[in-house]
This record gives C-alpha cells, structure tokens and sequence, in this order.
C-alpha cells in the first residue's frame, strides 16, 4: 500500500495496520524535515509529485520488496505540499516473520522510492532563498 498525504501522516495509526500475529519483527522509517542542508539553514520543505506515475511506481518498489525479502507487508506513505521542520515526510513500514528481511526491504523501499518515484523536493532558506533538491547520493554503493 502506498499514498501521498497532504496532511500530517499519523505513524502511530499506520504501524498498527502492519499488527499480524504472523510477524515476528516490524520496522519502520520515518524521514523528517531538518533545519539545515548542504550548509543552509532550512525554514520548510515542499514536495510535489506526478501523482498517477508516483503511485504505480511505489507500488511496484512494494511489489519488489515483499518478492526479494519474503516480507509479509510493506507500507508506504509520502508527504506532498508544504511541511514544516520537524514533520514527517515520508513513513516506510514492513513486518515480516523475522527482523532481517523486515529492515532489508524497508532499506530497500526508501532507497528505491528515492531514485524511482516522481516526487520532487523543494528547500526553502533562511536567506529567502530557495530551490529544487536533487538526490544525488542515492544508490551510492555502500561500502
């Protein structure tokens, strides 16, 4: 299950979702808006994605998920609009029957979601400035 949320995504209402009595691990992402990027000092934060692209993409990264680490669910839910410091903008949840596959896919979600999904991030600056983040990083090879 993934959607985009234009109000404060409750996590606490989203976990209990993943309850199953056949799962022996769960976890969770939560990705925040910070104060600072790159050495600028960041006052919000507003995403905006190609909704119809977005969702078929994200539950296709899902879909890949549960197939490669035999999870048992995953969800996903993404913020769009104008976020403030503090506000979660994006949630990943995966329980499985055991914790590793459950991390692994939920690694996987984020990183997939990142580089894949039609959703695009906009700083705004202390300084009045503000402009269009790309995810550069991503998919960087771990060492």
């Amino acid at each position: 299950m993934f959607y985009l949320e234009e109000t404060n995504i409750n996590t606490s209402a989203l976990q209990s979702n993943l309850c199953n009595e056949r799962a022996g691990g769960y976890v969770s992402f939560e990705g925040w808006v910070r104060n600072h990027n790159h050495g600028k000092e960041v006052t919000k934060l507003e995403y905006e994605a190609y909704t119809p692209l977005a969702v078929k993409e994200a539950a296709k990264i899902l879909q890949e998920a549960q197939q490669k680490f035999s999870i048992l669910e995953a969800h996903c839910v993404h913020r769009v609009g104008s976020l403030k410091i503090g506000e979660v903008a994006v949630w990943v949840g995966v329980n499985s029957v055991h914790r590793g596959p459950a991390f692994d896919a939920c690694e996987y979600i984020i990183d997939e979601l990142k580089v894949r999904v039609p959703i695009w991030k906009k700083e705004h600056y202390l300084d009045g400035d503000s402009g269009w983040v790309k995810c550069e990083h991503c998919h960087e090879k771990k060492v």
